[in-house]
């Protein structure tokens, strides 16, 4: 008699992992309320230009990714993840009423890179606790599962945002001072909730302690990371500031009810494909799936260079959205696979703060090419967007070239 096959267990999800989901669907919940109508309030009711406009989201985004690497290298250090994970999400959560004050692009500016600040407190320490929490053979999936979390409470937030628009301003082209405060207003709740999931839900992982313990430092990240690190360079100089995004929408004739539709499908994509292409990347290599990614990436940005019509622009969102679902969450996973656990916290401020780096030329690159229409031939609206597909491009070929999965 032939005995029943045993059915593969199922995977488990562990507890910090369900925590620090929920943090971030909480956190980009009330961010993503805000952040996607910034450049909106810059360039409608402070008329404010491009070129400030990347300036502002270059700076915040540098300054949030440079710290990531000294509060990363510090959880490595202390031996302890939450404390300074909590700590930087109380920092972002503290900083949004600041923009209730705002009444200039400097007041803005200041608001925006203290939320920054928070995002490089916590950012790499807790991406270090999802790797500590689970085993490398289902670490796609958990970064996937983030992800899909994160991305989820933005949905949220745009859905909640769209509301607010409707009900303050109609169907209005431009957003209004007063519906921007609303918003910032009711952001505060989610922001709130995600301290507290974080404080009552994670519990700090202890690491076994090694019996010839590695210096803690930047030696031991290894040659295969640092090929890892320059590809993504690469790749991240064409990858600016998504507010050039936003505005090419409007540019294109959509009005902010309809933009934050569209920002909601772009949500709702990114989230429905990050997990299962997490688990995916578990299966057949990370480096695959980045790679098709980086590609369907530079045929989207030639998708907005060319685009023509409202409808083609949120055609191009939701493939956007399938863009990040691929690659976001993998690409942490390559992380945590290519390092010694020890330096993982080290790992990801690393790879944080060389993205960071990256960040204020792309989006500085990206302004002076979109607002050099009518100055120098060749450049305006569509110029970043060639630029952005050229980079990845090149970023594709160099990691099929270069990197191969782990063993």
């Amino acid at each position: 008699m032939t005995e029943p096959e045993t059915p593969e267990p199922k995977r488990k999800i562990p507890r910090n992992l369900w925590a620090v989901s929920g943090t971030s669907f909480f956190m980009d919940t009330s961010s993503e309320m805000i952040m996607n109508v910034l450049p909106l309030f810059l360039s409608n009711v402070l008329g404010v230009g491009t070129a400030v406009i990347g300036l502002i989201e270059g700076v915040a985004e540098s300054t949030a990714s440079l710290l990531k690497v000294f509060f990363g290298s510090l959880s490595d250090r202390m031996g302890a993840r939450k404390p300074l994970a909590v700590s930087g999400y109380a920092l972002s959560a503290l900083a949004k009423p600041l923009f209730l004050l705002a009444g200039s692009w400097g007041m803005v500016a200041g608001a925006r890179w203290a939320d920054r600040v928070g995002k490089g407190v916590r950012t790499a320490p807790r991406d270090a606790l999802i790797a500590d929490s689970i085993g490398p053979s289902d670490r796609g999936l958990a970064f996937g599962l983030h992800r899909a979390a994160d991305t989820g409470g933005a949905a949220l937030g745009l859905l909640i945002a769209i509301a607010v628009v409707a009900h303050m301003q109609g169907s209005t082209t431009d957003l209004s001072r007063e519906t921007f405060q609303t918003l910032v207003l009711v952001s505060l709740i989610p922001a709130l909730l995600a301290v507290l999931t974080l404080l009552l839900g994670v519990r700090e992982t202890r690491r076994r302690k090694e019996a010839d313990p590695v210096r803690i430092g930047f030696r031991g990240l290894g040659r295969r990371f640092a090929v890892f690190l320059g590809i993504i360079a690469l790749f991240d100089l064409g990858n600016f500031s998504d507010a050039f995004l936003v505005l090419r929408a409007q540019e294109r004739g959509l009005g902010v009810d309809d933009l934050l539709w569209t920002l909601l499908g772009f949500n709702l994509v990114y989230a429905v494909v990050s997990t299962p292409a997490g688990a995916l990347s578990d299966r057949i290599g990370r480096r695959r799936l980045i790679v098709a990614g980086w590609i369907a990436y530079a045929l989207i940005y030639l998708g907005f260079a060319v685009a023509g019509s409202e409808t083609e622009i949120v055609a191009l969102y939701l493939c956007y959205g399938a863009y990040y679902g691929l690659t976001v969450g993998t690409a942490k996973a390559m992380v945590a696979d290519l390092v010694p656990a020890r330096l993982r916290g080290t790992a990801f401020g690393t790879f944080h703060a060389v993205l960071g780096a990256i960040d204020l030329p792309a989006s500085l690159i990206a302004g002076v090419l979109w607002q050099g229409a009518g100055s120098w031939q060749g450049f305006g609206p569509a110029a970043p967007f060639y630029f952005g597909a050229a980079t990845s491009l090149g970023a594709a070929l160099l990691m099929m070239a270069f990197l191969r999965d782990t063993d």
